[in-house]
């Protein structure tokens, strides 16, 4: 593995021709978290390295992950009848999350007030953030988990691929219209489920149990808040994004086959794990749940880093050196 030659000298080699350019319109971020981020940057210590904030705030819901996996490994801590996760752990994730979210605000302002942005920790962010994505889904999923009043585990994996194309979805923008469109739907989720732990600690996983009208329970409004913010707002917003990209003659790709590239390999990975979800001998996804989410964000992140550095204008066409025949 020392050996390997994970970027090559072509790459290395257009470094300096590399700007990033991103645009975040979340009134949320624009009006609260980015004041807030500014003035944590300015206590943190200019020697601190950009890519160690990343890497701890990526820390923090990797130990929450682990934190659930000890107290519900199989999801179904939270249903009737059985010992619930205790609140100091609820309490510890919310704080643990939102720590990771700030700090994930944080890593660029920090990178940029130290004169020390790369390409390369662009992709080290936003590859850790790809495979960040299966942490946070399997953690919240520990609230309601897999009971009679919670979500199925067929239904979880689809929420996760929902929530993988999301983030699929921003950076084929950047690939098509060289600006990457931070969405909406992240800063909304992050805050939304940090409150989530924190008022489960308080007043028990038992209160997601009652419906809130009728038969529409919590666990339905958890599905359709990712699926009604992934479709009423990511979506829309990518896809208008590259149109008005595509008004001004500005995409990066003309024809249709170069700007759906991207989705190629994420599409063959889901048909691929949903093949072996639905022809399971073993009904691998309701023996080892955890352990299948594990296996395809892994997989997803894997292919999502090497979109990023052979496809994404990060390596492939930002810093392809100039032809010179």
């Amino acid at each position: 593995m020392a050996l390997y030659e994970y970027v090559t000298q072509d790459q290395l080699s257009g470094f300096d021709q590399y700007k990033y350019s991103a645009v975040d319109s979340n009134p949320l971020s624009v009006y609260l978290m980015h004041p807030f981020w500014d003035s944590v940057v300015k206590v943190i210590p200019s020697w601190l390295a950009p890519n160690l904030i990343t890497f701890t705030g990526f820390m923090f819901l990797v130990f929450n992950f682990l934190m659930l996996t000890f107290y519900d490994y199989h999801f179904d801590a939270s249903a009737e009848g059985n010992t619930h996760v205790p609140s100091c752990v609820w309490v510890t994730a919310g704080l643990f999350n939102f720590l990771a979210y700030t700090l994930d605000g944080v890593d660029g302002k920090q990178a940029r007030r130290t004169n020390s942005s790369t390409p390369l920790g662009e992709l080290f962010d936003h590859g850790l953030d790809s495979w960040a994505c299966v942490f946070f889904v399997a953690t919240v999923y520990s609230i309601f988990g897999r009971g009679a009043s919670g979500v199925g585990v067929a239904t979880l994996y689809y929420i996760l691929w929902v929530v993988l194309f999301s983030f699929i979805l921003s950076h084929w923008e950047k690939y098509n219209t060289g600006v990457l469109f931070l969405p909406w739907g992240y800063d909304i989720s992050q805050v939304s489920i940090s409150i989530v732990y924190i008022f489960t600690a308080m007043v028990g996983v038992e209160t997601w149990y009652e419906p809130i009208w009728w038969n529409f329970h919590y666990r339905d409004l958890f599905t359709f808040m990712i699926l009604g913010c992934s479709f009423t707002v990511t979506l829309p917003m990518s896809l208008y994004n590259v149109f008005k990209a595509s008004r001004s003659n500005t995409l990066k790709h003309s024809s249709m086959y170069e700007a759906f590239l991207p989705f190629l390999s994420p599409v063959l990975l889901f048909l691929l794990a949903s093949a072996w979800v639905i022809f399971s001998p073993s009904d691998i996804l309701h023996q080892q749940p955890r352990v299948f989410y594990l296996m395809v964000g892994t997989a997803f992140a894997n292919v999502t880093v090497n979109q990023l550095s052979d496809h994404f204008n990060i390596f492939a066409f930002s810093l392809k050196k100039p032809c010179t025949d």
